[in-house]
């Protein structure tokens, strides 16, 4: 293990630890939400990460097609990013995050430096519908782990960037909203869906014939 790899595993560690203590405050922030309504800014303080075996698994499946761009919706505090990271770097790629909450972004970035992979992410502060509404670049593994309202318009926005064999990483895809998304994704013949996780990730794969 390199010395980049070290740190990072690092830092994911102590990410991951801080996750699980979080838990509480997140039930805390979901019960004021039940009588505010769900907003981003309930959850600014909490992490709403992927595990460690989701990660193992994207890192794996980044090296083992040789992905290259990467673009993830939903920084938070950069914990998949991290294991996104760890599979560019083998591959030799890139990733471009964006992060509704600037205070979250801050310490993602915080963390990538300390991990030291900085310099293979790119970190857009703001909606996405905003930030990627201009990305022009090819899509390899689009990772969707944020606000669920937005996983059906930013998929449509960022599809003219999809190649054959694009892989769409859909997380919290037991949830209601995600679901309907998915069925509307599954309604055309562009796509093959498979799910993971006990159904808490389906992962998309474009057959767009190029």
């Amino acid at each position: 293990m390199n010395v980049i790899e070290n740190n990072s595993e690092t830092i994911l560690d102590e990410l991951i630890k801080d996750s699980k203590l979080d838990y509480l405050r997140m039930m805390k922030s979901a019960a004021k939400s039940v009588l505010t309504g769900f907003e981003p800014s309930n959850f600014k303080d909490v992490y709403l990460s992927i595990s460690r075996e989701q990660g193992e698994e994207l890192r794996k499946l980044i090296v083992q097609r040789n992905i290259k761009n990467v673009v993830e919706f939903g920084t938070s505090f950069g914990i998949s990013t991290l294991f996104l990271a760890q599979g560019v770097t083998e591959t030799n790629g890139k990733i471009i995050t964006t992060e509704l909450i600037p205070s979250k972004a801050k310490k993602a970035k915080e963390n990538f430096e300390r991990a030291g992979v900085a310099q293979s992410i790119e970190v857009l502060i703001g909606d996405a519908m905003d930030t990627l509404k201009n990305h022009s670049e090819t899509i390899d593994l689009l990772l969707l782990d944020g606000w669920k309202d937005l996983y059906h318009p930013l998929f449509k926005m960022l599809e003219p960037n999809f190649h054959n064999g694009t892989i769409i990483y859909v997380d919290n895809a037991d949830m209601a909203e995600t679901r309907d998304f998915l069925s509307k994704v599954k309604s055309t013949d562009k796509y093959e869906l498979q799910s993971q996780f006990g159904g808490k990730v389906v992962l998309i794969t474009s057959k767009i014939q190029e």
